[in-house]
């Protein structure tokens, strides 16, 4: 199992509203996809500093690297755009790979 990880850190003051956008559109967008299977939506629970964003982690649950790797290059370009388009300047993220070791 591939896990495919987005971290991303939003400033503290559109925190409700990220957190509906991404229950509404964002993981219905990758979900209907196809190439994933489930998914979690996580809020890290570190300590920030005063000024720092909130951060969550998403992580899609793909069969495959070849499934994977299928929506890296078909749409990980479209759900990126949607997520620059609706919180511009808002918003940090990384993306990472990770392989299920049980």
């Amino acid at each position: 199992m591939i896990v495919y990880n987005i971290t991303i850190s939003v400033d503290r003051k559109i925190e409700g509203e990220f957190i509906r956008w991404m229950k509404d559109t964002y993981i219905p967008m990758v979900l209907n996809t196809g190439y994933f299977f489930d998914y979690r939506f996580l809020r890290l629970l570190n300590h920030p500093e005063e000024g720092e964003g909130v951060n969550f982690a998403t992580q899609f649950y793909a069969e495959t690297m070849e499934k994977m790797m299928g929506f890296e290059n078909q749409q990980a370009h479209l759900v990126q755009e949607a997520l620059e388009k609706r919180f511009q300047g808002e918003f940090v993220f990384f993306r990472s790979l990770l392989e299920s070791v049980d």
